[in-house]
């Protein structure tokens, strides 16, 4: 009975041994686990805007609004030129932005010598920053899924949706689509807009009507995009869209009127029935184009993103709708940007 009761005893105490070597190696697992913060844990969302000389005011704006109205983790890669780009660096950091993730990418205009058509009727269209967006791979390294936006909106939604937009395979990218509200309908009704092909490319050329795209299609607008970066530079995006900036130099191809698209033509070309949709609200533009026309309140307070693409911005006069943009506003500590208003 003693030898039996012994026998029992060793056993148990090899038992409670086992146990507990066996058990620590996890415990020291889950303590790694819960060590991680969430913000390692969660998906980087990467936000393209440019800075540009004059217009700095509208970077700020713009990224104001999107990192308040977001608990995502946002990571901004602001484009600039050399001159411009410490002042830019100067004014997040001497403002309540400073917490923002940012990185600062240099835009050499170099890589645009022979490709841009001089345009006297809209000059300021010319500026290389307009052309960032053809670039994304090459400024943009690390990213599959990217966001690029102009400097000239206001983001009132969290910016998470945005980036969920779904791409269908073989999709480099998501726009919406000029034709897509019938709020919009009525903006370009009133001020004589073109919301078409018709609008940004000229028929008249052989090389235009060789695309076979009806001139009465449906143009969009790039100044709001969600990017899969593996299937732009699959698809050679980049180079497509030199290719027509070179054949444009040499044929005039696109059209100088209202449509002004001297970055938008290449994009309507290239991405012509390729393209997935972005939320309309998520692109509610054409708030630039009159100093008159305005959208009802109710609208704009459903809209997620505004665009004041046009010529009359919202930090110039006249304008409309300023009092959204202002809210976000914030002012340059250097005092080198000041808004523009009527009592000023």
């Amino acid at each position: 009975v003693n030898q039996i009761l012994l026998l029992l005893l060793v056993l148990t105490v090899c038992a409670i041994l086992y146990n507990k070597v066996h058990q620590l190696p996890s415990a020291l697992k889950n303590e790694t686990v819960d060590l991680e913060s969430p913000e390692e844990m969660e998906e980087e969302i990467p936000v393209v805007i440019c800075a540009a000389a004059g217009r700095m005011g509208a970077t700020i704006a713009a990224i104001s609004s999107i990192y308040s109205n977001t608990e995502a983790n946002v990571l901004f890669y602001i484009v600039g030129l050399k001159t411009t780009i410490p002042h830019i660096r100067k004014w997040i950091e001497n403002s309540k932005l400073k917490e923002i993730k940012f990185k600062v990418v240099e835009f050499n205009p170099m890589v645009l010598k022979g490709k841009i058509r001089q345009d006297a009727s809209r000059p300021e269209l010319l500026q290389p920053l307009n052309f960032v967006r053809f670039y994304l791979p090459l400024l943009i390294q690390k990213h599959e899924k990217v966001i690029y936006l102009d400097d000239d909106i206001i983001v009132q939604g969290d910016i998470q949706e945005l980036y969920d937009t779904k791409l269908a395979p073989g999709h480099a990218a998501a726009f919406s689509d000029d034709c897509d509200l019938p709020s919009t309908h009525e903006m370009v009704r009133s001020v004589g807009m073109q919301n078409t092909y018709m609008g940004f490319l000229d028929y008249r050329r052989q090389t235009i009507r060789d695309l076979g795209i009806s001139p009465s299609t449906c143009s969009f607008n790039p100044g709001v995009i969600v990017a899969n970066m593996t299937e732009w530079k699959h698809q050679r995006i980049t180079k497509q869209l030199e290719k027509w900036m070179q054949r444009n130099v040499e044929e005039n191809l696109y059209s100088s009127t209202l449509g002004g698209g001297v970055a938008t033509s290449p994009m309507l070309i290239v991405f012509h029935g390729k393209y997935s949709a972005i939320n309309p609200m998520w692109h509610v533009r054409h708030l630039g184009w009159s100093p008159d026309t305005r959208y009802s309140e109710h609208f704009l307070q459903e809209a997620k993103l505004l665009h004041w693409n046009g010529r009359y911005k919202p930090w110039d006069y006249p304008s409309v709708h300023t009092d959204l943009w202002e809210t976000w506003f914030i002012p340059d500590p250097s005092g080198k940007f000041k808004l523009t208003r009527p009592d000023s």
